[in-house]
């Protein structure tokens, strides 16, 4: 089970809670490899820390776009240090083209299972 449970994505805002007793190290969020912003980790009265990352909005674009939350030792302005692991990840789908994409796949799908269907009825008409 992870440690990390994201609570989702709300007015930009992507939220989650660390379960853990010790505080983390610094929190980034990772786009394409790069950190791209800071995320917080507050302390929840219950135990645990309450993390918020803002996803910054220029990221946003049509397509599959992915971040990760990293936790690493490094401090403020260091880039992201060696031996960084990931919690979790957030991956937002955009769009007119994923349109395109989706019925693309079904096509793909249904032809699929029409050679299927064509294979079952020759084998059933072989066996009986």
């Amino acid at each position: 089970m992870s440690e990390f449970e994201s609570l989702g994505l709300k007015s930009g805002i992507w939220q989650g809670i660390l379960r853990r007793e010790t505080p983390p190290g610094r929190l980034l969020l990772v786009h394409m490899g790069s950190p791209v912003a800071e995320a917080l980790a507050t302390a929840e009265p219950e135990g645990g820390w309450r993390v918020a990352a803002a996803i910054p909005p220029e990221l946003l674009s049509d397509g599959v776009q992915s971040f990760l939350l990293v936790e690493d030792r490094g401090a403020a302005a260091e880039p992201l240090q060696a031996g960084a692991h990931s919690l979790g990840s957030l991956t937002l789908i955009a769009g007119a083209l994923l349109d395109d994409d989706l019925l693309a796949e079904m096509t793909l799908m249904r032809a699929e299972l029409e050679l299927l269907k064509k294979e079952l009825r020759r084998l059933a008409a072989a066996i009986g």
